[in-house]
């Protein structure tokens, strides 16, 4: 029997209690225990640099309403550089997140995104809207190159990720006075289906998940209103039926040549009419939302989300998504859209004054490491780079040993926790027989690797 949801019942569940410490919002950090601590590369070398600031997130504690998630803002994969000559690096927020247990729908007219913070995700790296803080009107001279004129007037506001494709990392993020966010989907660039930076091809990285259009996505994060937001995969229907497909936008680019009114016909001061220099796209105000489109299950609403049911939420919740086109680039409005579905009422505080409970349950440690982590290696065969992929997030750290046939350890690294991808340079090595071996300290799982010169 298929459940069918309404907005009445969607809110009751809602305001429904945290049922245990196993509420996803408690359970799906991911808790740095291993004292991984954050990685840079610096223009020019593609060795990375150590950073001594621990990543992920280093606590999470619970009340009866609220979770604290504690978080320096590093990622465990490596960041940078950031090749539009942004001089500042990925630096400790030292931050504590306060999020509600029960997250509530914002009725009347819904709080729009801003710039800066509006979400996190479960490593406690930052989420940004779209924009890049740059607005037509007062910063003419920003968009030319030279410095801005002036602060931004929300009148045809440039897209971050259009503008400052060139600025991203590997895991397609930046900082912004040292504060690492990401604008969009965080799977890196060289694992789209269409690759539209190059900078992995010097800087190897990975991102926060790798997509699988043959599983839903996982929960990746939670929006400043307390919803939780997955990757681009999920149910084509929104009770949990139909397969798995794409979550797609209903914002379109509109079909115009000059920037003199909104979508909603409404005159604005000029913008630049639409040029190889200002292409569609650069402006958040470029897009319309198709309200036709948002009528299809597997098409999301204004906010960029759906009422619908996850592995974590068997019985539905309010999600966003962050959602990419065919070739898996990133399709605005990117994860949450101009305006919030919920109540935001996420907040940075200075400390927790209320009595909590320390979250202390398992970071899923791998109780069979042959038959619960899947892992991709290739090229098979390999001249100088082995690429070791996993399915999944990896909740601990695992180590990886490369041996030649006489079982000569030739080759060590770890694979973080919350990451999905460990390269292997091998270009010092000879041509001949190899064995990759991924172990978690009491299993292990070994491939045979052929690498030819």
């Amino acid at each position: 029997m298929k459940h069918h949801f309404t907005l009445i019942g969607a809110m009751l569940l809602l305001t429904l209690p945290a049922l245990s410490q196993t509420d996803p919002v408690i359970s799906s950090w991911l808790r740095n225990e291993t004292n991984i601590k954050g990685r840079h590369y610096v223009k020019g070398n593609p060795t990375p640099i150590a950073d001594n600031d621990l990543a992920n997130v280093q606590k999470v504690e619970y009340s009866t309403d609220f979770v604290y998630i504690t978080a320096t803002g590093i990622p465990a994969y490596i960041t940078g550089p950031f090749q539009d000559g942004n001089p500042s690096i990925a630096t400790n927020q030292n931050s504590i997140y306060k999020f509600p247990l029960k997250p509530t729908v914002k009725t009347g007219t819904k709080t729009a995104t801003n710039g800066g913070n509006i979400g996190l995700f479960i490593n406690g790296v930052a989420l940004f809207d779209y924009r890049d803080g740059v607005s037509w009107k007062n910063s003419t001279n920003a968009m030319a190159g030279g410095p801005s004129g002036g602060v931004g007037d929300n009148v045809w506001n440039r897209d971050a990720v259009v503008a400052e494709r060139i600025g991203f990392d590997c895991a397609k993020g930046h900082p912004a006075m040292g504060n690492y966010h990401h604008h969009q989907n965080p799977s890196a660039f060289n694992l789209d289906k269409t690759v539209i930076s190059n900078v992995c091809d010097i800087y190897l990285a990975d991102g926060l998940y790798v997509m699988d259009s043959t599983k839903h996505s996982p929960l990746i994060g939670y929006a400043y209103d307390g919803f939780p937001i997955y990757g681009a995969y999920a149910y084509k229907n929104t009770d949990g039926t139909g397969g798995i497909v794409r979550m797609k936008s209903s914002y379109n680019i509109r079909n115009i040549t000059v920037r003199t009114h909104y979508a909603d016909n409404s005159d604005v001061i000029n913008g630049p009419d639409v040029s190889s220099t200002y292409p569609l796209g650069l402006f958040r105000e470029d897009y319309e939302y198709i309200t036709t489109s948002s009528g299809t299950p597997d098409y999301l609403d204004e906010h960029n989300g759906r009422f619908c049911i996850t592995p974590e939420y068997p019985k539905g919740i309010y999600c966003y998504f962050a959602t990419v086109d065919e070739n898996w680039n990133s399709a605005y409005p990117y994860v949450v859209g101009p305006t919030f579905y919920g109540n935001k009422v996420v907040s940075k505080v200075g400390s927790v004054t209320e009595t909590t409970t320390t979250y202390t349950g398992s970071t899923g440690s791998i109780n069979d490491i042959t038959h619960n982590l899947e892992l991709n290696v290739y090229p098979n065969p390999s001249s100088d780079l082995i690429t070791i992929q996993a399915k999944t997030l990896l909740n601990n750290t695992l180590q990886v040993e490369l041996s030649n046939t006489i079982g000569q350890v030739v080759m060590k690294k770890e694979f973080f926790q919350g990451s999905t991808i460990c390269f292997l340079q091998t270009t010092t090595l000879y041509s001949g027989v190899y064995y990759l071996t991924v172990s978690d300290g009491t299993n292990k799982k070994t491939f045979e690797i052929l690498i030819k010169k």
